[in-house]
């Protein structure tokens, strides 16, 4: 059975910078896609970011282009998301996600398996 975990959340000020961790189990996490999405109160949720298993081809939302970095260390089968520049909108629950498939990354039906989320709250 897969779990994954996320960690590295907390509270910030605008300004600070924040690195989640998404940990793994399951021996064919090289092969997975890896996603990070978001949902704030009220809000549905989002696609943050994403980084393929082929040549570890990376994609961001727009609203995180240059603020945040998505990596992935295969070895320990764990997914990174370093958040730099947070601002009050991006307080979220923020989740990790592994995609089987050679779906968008961006569809968030497509993932098979879902961490439990982590609290990132940016104070202004």
């Amino acid at each position: 059975q897969v779990q994954l975990v996320e960690s590295g959340g907390g509270l910030v000020q605008a300004g600070d910078s924040l690195r989640l961790s998404c940990a793994a189990s399951g021996r064919a996490f090289s092969s997975w896609t890896l996603g990070w999405f978001r949902q704030a109160p009220g809000k549905e949720r989002e696609f943050v970011s994403a980084i393929r298993s082929v040549n570890y081809i990376t994609h961001y939302a727009d609203f995180v282009k240059g603020r945040f970095t998505i990596s992935r260390d295969n070895a320990r089968n764990t997914v990174y998301l370093q958040m730099n520049s947070l601002k009050p909108e991006d307080t979220a629950v923020y989740y990790c996600a592994a995609l089987l498939s050679s779906s968008s990354p961006q569809n968030a039906p497509d993932y098979r398996y879902w961490g439990q989320g982590t609290q990132v709250t940016v104070s202004s």
